[in-house]
């Protein structure tokens, strides 16, 4: 996932990197199985969903432990046995972390390297993909794509000297798929580039206050604004498809867990949970509603035990 953070929890990284608990983080009991989120909608909704389906195909105590700050407080609470699931970890984003090592271009080689590393490393499951991605876009409205006859992104460089471009504020000293390694791999920068929050550039390109900006796959205002993702041609992101990731303690302790959880691979889809972010961000939904829809809606709840 690309470094989507709102408000840095530096308090929580230095508890947990000081091996100390956070409040409400201790030791799991032998029938207790705690999750971790993130503070986005995205990565609560999908932990909800997680703790629904072990409610309901178990008998095991479900413990919510959210708004853990970043994805290196989340590798670090299961490191440090504070939580024994995370709900939403991207390709991409632990490659890079986690791991320590260079951006893969291929999904599948991505995911099974970081597979494969995390069991050696971390002791750790990384479950197949949910089936979405959450990565870096540039993303303009479908009048403006249709007036400039765009697609890809290689089909900005003859406007690229005019347009606005808005920025999430991390982007521009971002290494790796950052700015500069943008304008080594497309060969075109832009001049009136303007860094903000990243929650700003979807009402800014709505307000035509930009021309272009750099959204979120996953992001809900993507298909509530009705706006245009511009192909990725030259492959310069890496993949971010989203995992849980489960210690493999609890999946011993546990061993009906496994089929549990893998119930959610492969089953929702980018535009899918474009829909959902959009019901909790956009329609000021609780994530946990969102996740009882969605399996209600999907039948989880019909299979037999």
């Amino acid at each position: 996932m690309p470094k989507r953070i709102i408000g840095p929890i530096i308090l929580a990284m230095t508890l947990i990197l000081g091996g100390c608990s956070l409040p409400g983080l201790g030791g799991a009991s032998g029938d207790s199985v705690r999750i971790g989120t993130l503070t986005t909608s995205e990565s609560q909704t999908m932990g909800h969903m997680i703790r629904l389906l072990i409610e309901h195909y178990t008998d095991l105590d479900v413990e919510m432990v959210n708004n853990l700050g970043t994805a290196i407080v989340q590798h670090q609470a299961m490191l440090e046995d504070q939580v024994d699931i995370t709900s939403t970890r991207y390709t991409g984003t632990d490659l890079a972390g986690a791991l320590g090592m260079d951006p893969v271009k291929d999904p599948d080689e991505a995911m099974n390297i970081i597979q494969t590393e995390f069991t050696k490393r971390f002791d750790q499951t990384w479950f197949d993909s949910y089936g979405f991605e959450n990565s870096y876009a540039f993303t303009v409205t479908k009048e403006f794509a249709e007036e400039h006859q765009l697609e890809k992104v290689s089909d900005l460089e003859a406007l690229a000297g005019d347009i606005r471009f808005g920025v999430d504020n991390s982007w521009i000293q971002r290494e790796g798929d950052g700015y500069a390694g943008f304008i080594d791999v497309y060969g075109f920068e832009f001049p009136k580039i303007y860094p903000m929050q990243i929650g700003l550039v979807y009402q800014a390109l709505a307000n035509d206050e930009m021309d272009v900006v750099l959204a979120y796959t996953s992001d809900g205002r993507i298909a509530a604004d009705d706006l245009q993702i511009l192909e990725d041609d030259r492959q310069f992101f890496p993949p971010y498809d989203t995992s849980l990731v489960a210690t493999n303690e609890i999946l011993e302790k546990h061993p009906e867990l496994e089929s549990i959880l893998q119930k959610l691979s492969n089953t929702i889809d980018t535009e899918e949970m474009q829909q959902l972010n959009y019901e909790a961000d956009g329609k000021l939904q609780e994530p946990a509603s969102i996740a009882r829809n969605f399996l209600e809606e999907h039948h989880y709840f019909e299979e037999a035990k």
